[in-house]
């Protein structure tokens, strides 16, 4: 499938997204990419975000591909019981481990337990190997439960802008490969 027949929904992590990060650049460069807001970006309640993920992929009408970044990755699969049939796929980017990172905020606890049920579409998970916010066990972990295919990134942190990751071509080539298979 080619991006620009579906709608790309991006869903930013915890804060939203600053300016410059790759989520942002994407949502500016695909004519087809909508960034999904939620309600309050520093205090989420995982319910509200829920509901706001499954309301915006039961608004469109073509298929709907998710670009998840860290902590709306655990909203994501929270969510995926209840999305539409529409949902063709999803990219799963530096996923935050609500349950057992010592950094992850506390305000993200909301999201435990983090499902491990298979998702109900393909998906792509993307992890580094020194994020702070989970171990590249865990995710390869969440990766098996979800049933995505797995891509080490190397030493990128959390994948953001602080570590440096602006324009992110290599993630945009990964999401090109994810969305050939679909």
């Amino acid at each position: 499938m080619r991006i620009a027949e579906a709608d790309i929904l991006i869903l930013p992590g915890l804060g939203g997204i600053k300016p410059g990060h790759w989520q942002t650049r994407w949502a500016e460069k695909m004519n087809t990419a909508a960034i999904v807001e939620q309600a309050d970006w520093w205090e989420p309640n995982a319910d509200d975000w829920v509901d706001t993920i499954v309301k915006a992929a039961e608004l469109t009408e073509r298929p709907v591909v998710f670009v998840a970044h860290s902590t709306s990755v655990s909203a994501l699969v929270h969510a995926a019981p209840r999305l539409p049939d529409n949902v063709r796929g999803a990219f799963l980017v530096a996923p935050t481990d609500v349950e057992e990172s010592s950094a992850a905020p506390e305000a993200i606890h909301v999201f435990r337990p983090i499902p491990r049920d298979p998702l109900p579409f393909p998906s792509m998970l993307v992890a580094s190997s020194n994020d702070p916010y989970v171990t590249l066990e865990r995710a390869a972990e969440f990766a098996s439960c979800w049933g995505s295919d797995f891509h080490q990134a190397g030493e990128a942190g959390h994948i953001n802008v602080d570590s440096g990751h602006g324009p992110w071509p290599e993630g945009l080539l990964m999401f090109t490969r994810l969305m050939q298979r679909l």
